[in-house]
C-alpha cells in the first residue's frame, strides 16, 4: 500500500491543526510539509496537540513543495489568499483538497483551467462532514415535492465569509431541483435584510454567534406541513473522515471536482 505524502496549509490553524493530527494518524499518509506563514519555526505536531513531529511551520509555499514533493496539498486558510495558494499548487502539477470557502464561479472556472493546464486534479468541498452532504442530498430530493424552502446556517462568529459554502452549495442543489414555488408575497421590510439573501426564489440566512461551530437547517414548507432537515457540527473532527476520503481519492483524478458527494458516490 502506498503511503501518499500530505502537505498541510493553514496548519496552524482550527481546522489546519486537525488535518495534521488526522493525516498523521492515518496509516497510509504522511505529513510531510506544513505551511503557516503565521506561525513560521513552531513544531506542527505541537501545535496540533499530538507531540513534536520535527515538521516545522514554513512561510513558503512554493518552497515547502519543491523539497517535500507531496501527492496532495490539503488547503484550509482564507478567502482571500486560497487562489494564490492554489495557482502554486496547481501549477506545479500536484493534486489539492481545498476546504477553504469564500471561492466566486469565476474562482472555480480558473481552478478548472489550471487543473486542464498542468494534468492535475483539485477537490473543493464546501463541507466535508458527510452527515452535511446527506443533508445536502436529502434536501435537493425534497425541493422536488416541496418546493418552497429557506436555508437557516448558524457558525461561530470568527468565520470570514456568509453565506457559508454549504449553505450556497445546499441552494445551488434546491434551485436546480425544486419546481415553481409559491414565491415571497412580503410587501414591506422594516429591516433591511430581514427576509436574508435570495439564490434564485431560496431564501438564506446567516447567523454568526460564539458557541457554534456549524449548524444547518433547510426549512420546507407545504400545505398543512413543514419539513426541516438539519445537520450540526458538534466538533471539527467531523470534518477529518471526508478530508481523507478526499485525500485517497484526488490522486486518482484529474480535473475540478466540486462537492464531497462526487467522490462518497464512489466510496
Amino acid at each position: 500500500m502506498k503511503t501518499l505524502k500530505v502537505l498541510v496549509t493553514g496548519a496552524a490553524g482550527r481546522m489546519g491543526r486537525e488535518v495534521v493530527k488526522a493525516v498523521h494518524g492515518a496509516e497510509d499518509m504522511d505529513v510531510v510539509a506544513a505551511v503557516d506563514p503565521h506561525h513560521v519555526g513552531v513544531d506542527a505536531g505541537e501545535t496540533a496537540g499530538i507531540g513534536r513531529l520535527d515538521l516545522p511551520l514554513e512561510a513558503d509555499l512554493s518552497a515547502a513543495l519543491g523539497r517535500a514533493l507531496p501527492d496532495v496539498v490539503v488547503d484550509f486558510t482564507r478567502p482571500d489568499g486560497v487562489m494564490a495558494n492554489l495557482r502554486t499548487i496547481l501549477g506545479a502539477g500536484v493534486a489539492a483538497v481545498v476546504g477553504t470557502t469564500g471561492l466566486a464561479e469565476a474562482d472555480l472556472d480558473e481552478i478548472r483551467a489550471l487543473c486542464e493546464a498542468h494534468d492535475t486534479a483539485c477537490l473543493v468541498a464546501p463541507n466535508f462532514a458527510i452527515g452535511a452532504v446527506l443533508m445536502m442530498r436529502f434536501a435537493q430530493e425534497a425541493a422536488r415535492f416541496l418546493p418552497d424552502c429557506e436555508i437557516i446556517e448558524m457558525h461561530h462568529n470568527q468565520k470570514l465569509d456568509a453565506p457559508s459554502g454549504t449553505a450556497m452549495k445546499t441552494a445551488e442543489m434546491v434551485a436546480a431541483a425544486r419546481g415553481q414555488g409559491s414565491g415571497d408575497k412580503t410587501e414591506k421590510v422594516i429591516l433591511a435584510g430581514a427576509r436574508g439573501g435570495d439564490y434564485e426564489g431560496v431564501r438564506v440566512h446567516s447567523v454568526r454567534l460564539p458557541g457554534f461551530v456549524a449548524s444547518q437547517a433547510v426549512i420546507f414548507g407545504g400545505q398543512g406541513q413543514t419539513l426541516t432537515i438539519r445537520h450540526d457540527t458538534l466538533d471539527r473532527t467531523s470534518f477529518m473522515p471526508g478530508v481523507l476520503l478526499a485525500v485517497r481519492a484526488i490522486v486518482d483524478r484529474t480535473g475540478l471536482i466540486y462537492g464531497l458527494e462526487k467522490i462518497l458516490n464512489d466510496a
